[in-house]
């Protein structure tokens, strides 16, 4: 199940993905800073883990946070108790 918790503007803003863990806890996902691509951008979205099997709250406070920050910003929440993510991942 995965479903847009937050419409940030067509044209701008950051996405985010949460995934429930459905246990409570939740990971979240952001863009990929522009030093983790090499030569070129790649022709997707590349995200990072910004915080893994946490509890909610705190992924929420950190959310509110990111929402002050960037208001055009776009939230999706995916609920997987294997907690994939589905998502292109930049490698460490």
């Amino acid at each position: 199940m995965a479903t847009v918790a937050r419409h940030g503007v067509d044209e701008a803003g950051a996405i985010l993905v949460i995934v429930d863990r459905l246990d409570g806890t939740a990971d979240l996902y952001g863009p990929a800073p522009q030093s983790a691509f090499i030569d070129t951008r790649p022709r997707d979205r590349l995200f990072q883990i910004l915080m893994e099997q946490t509890e909610r709250s705190a992924v929420d406070a950190r959310l509110a946070s990111e929402m002050r920050f960037d208001p055009d910003l776009w939230i999706v929440e995916v609920e997987d108790r294997n907690a994939r993510a589905f998502l292109d991942l930049v490698q460490e």
